[in-house]
């Protein structure tokens, strides 16, 4: 339950817990990053929980492009418990018309860019509501620990990462992954399939955190 809390506290950042979903063959979506359905009801109503028990969800500009999501908690009485919405997005491309932005209004969103991201682009974002916030970046990817510090001053404890293979292997490769919820799914997508974590094997995550319990949920299962 403090967990966030020491976190803030100790290391000036958020605690952070990825969620990841694989299908029965380890691969996250099909090819050319196109999204595959991978579990069930069961676990996407697990998913709204774990958005529940955090401040604030993100991920990068291709999840909002590809899926158009609304990162919400979408379970009976928890929407406006829903997190704030975190976009990484670096040349501030995303558009007005997508959930993130139009919905604003009922959940706040925040989208980290570059320095030398738009500013026409960014007046637009923010008259729609959106929160900009501009950090430093190295050929395009945006600083992460300036990105935890900035959330953190925010009032964000505790940040669930959902993002793509890209996202995600960022996060473990600066060592930012403290908790860890794998969703795994009981269908095949195939060898074109692409791996959840880009450039990396899985259990370069895996072998570095404890394995607390694993529970079934209908047809698939959750790793935590």
């Amino acid at each position: 339950a403090h967990a966030g809390h020491i976190a803030r506290i100790t290391s000036g950042r958020p605690h952070v817990t990825l969620k990841l979903a694989v299908s029965a063959d380890g691969k996250a979506g099909l090819a050319g990053r196109k999204p595959a359905p991978i579990t069930e009801v069961d676990a996407r109503d697990r998913v709204f929980m774990v958005r529940y028990q955090n401040d604030a969800i993100l991920v990068g500009l291709g999840t909002i492009l590809s899926d158009n999501p609304q990162l919400t908690t979408r379970l009976p009485g928890l929407y406006e418990r829903s997190p704030v919405r975190v976009v990484l997005d670096a040349n501030l491309r995303t558009p007005l018309s997508l959930s993130v932005v139009s919905t604003v209004g009922d959940v706040p969103t925040f989208i980290f860019c570059s320095k030398k991201a738009s500013e026409v682009a960014e007046d637009f974002l923010t008259q729609k509501g959106c929160k900009v916030f501009r950090v430093d970046d190295t050929q395009g990817r945006l600083d992460l620990d300036e990105i935890m510090k900035v959330l953190a001053d925010n009032g964000i404890t505790r940040l669930m990462v959902e993002g793509v293979p890209t996202v995600a292997a960022s996060f473990v490769a600066a060592d930012m992954v403290d908790e860890f919820v794998l969703f795994r799914g009981s269908r095949d997508i195939g060898d074109k399939g692409i791996d959840p974590l880009e450039g990396m094997p899985l259990d370069k995550l895996t072998g570095r955190l404890k394995l607390v319990e694993t529970e079934p949920l209908g047809p698939d299962t959750v790793e935590h």
